[in-house]
């Protein structure tokens, strides 16, 4: 008699995940036996994540390294094509990437201010060009990492690079706002977004001088991830709780404004 056949294992995209949660998420995710396909910036940090992440544990065959600079909407494009040639089918996308925005106000390559390119337009696109593997299985998630800061935000709706008031803590969490703003849009996966907690990351000095460590930060992560967490389409969680999100994230308005802008602001760099 044949041995019966593997149970189906998912296949999960973690952007950012070089190091702090979304590295931790990484690890955990493979550990709990998915395939987890790895986002680097860059090849020199994408091979020293997977070293340490082969170094504790995690078998090599469950990893897939894939490398795009969130500054360049080009190299989001081009690895999600790669992603989407390779896995038909993906079960899960967290979208974790994130930076900092800087002291004085930075523009990508695609006329973009950085952190709302990084933190925010990337994911839009990313999600959207990833739209054909992620409906190819029913059950399917997207994870936004947003952070409790959006709550403090608001969308610059005539100047989203705010070239007339800058403030580095305002660009941020307007990148939070959006992403939280975005999981909120209808499609046929369940979206959420989530505040993992104030953890000591390389984003700890936006929020307090200690924090919570990366891998509890991950935990809350790969919780949502888990097809046995019943999830809420289009909710906000504050690490494992179901909270309700900032008044303006709520408004179906703000949906539609929103992905109208990204749609405006990922077309100039097409």
């Amino acid at each position: 008699m044949s041995s019966p056949l593997p149970p189906t294992l998912r296949t999960v995209l973690v952007t950012g995940a070089t190091s702090g949660i979304g590295w931790e998420t990484a690890r955990l995710l493979a550990a709990n036996g998915d395939t987890v396909v790895v986002h680097a910036p860059d090849q020199s940090s994408g091979d020293d994540a997977v070293a340490r992440l082969v170094a504790a544990g995690t078998d090599t065959l469950r990893l897939r390294l894939v490398i795009a600079d969130f500054s360049r909407l080009d190299e989001v494009r081009a690895m999600a094509a790669k992603v989407a040639a390779e896995y038909p089918v993906l079960d899960v996308l967290v979208n974790n990437a994130a930076v900092a925005a800087p002291e004085r106000r930075t523009m990508t390559i695609d006329g973009n201010e950085v952190s709302l390119q990084v933190n925010f337009l990337a994911a839009y696109l990313l999600t959207r060009e990833l739209a054909g593997p992620l409906s190819a299985r029913p059950g399917s998630r997207v994870i936004n990492v947003s952070s409790s800061m959006h709550r403090t935000a608001s969308i610059s709706w005539n100047d989203p690079h705010r070239a007339r008031r800058y403030s580095r803590v305002a660009a941020y969490a307007q990148s939070q706002l959006a992403l939280t703003i975005f999981a909120r849009q209808q499609a046929p996966w369940t979206a959420v977004s989530l505040h993992p907690g104030v953890c000591d990351t390389s984003l700890l000095p936006l929020y307090a001088h200690e924090g919570s460590s990366a891998r509890e930060g991950a935990e809350r992560v790969v919780r949502l991830c888990d097809p046995a967490t019943e999830l809420v389409p289009g909710a906000y969680y504050d690490r494992t709780a179901l909270s309700p999100a900032a008044p303006v994230a709520l408004e179906d308005r703000s949906v539609r404004r929103l992905c109208k802008l990204a749609d405006r602001l990922v077309a100039q760099a097409a």
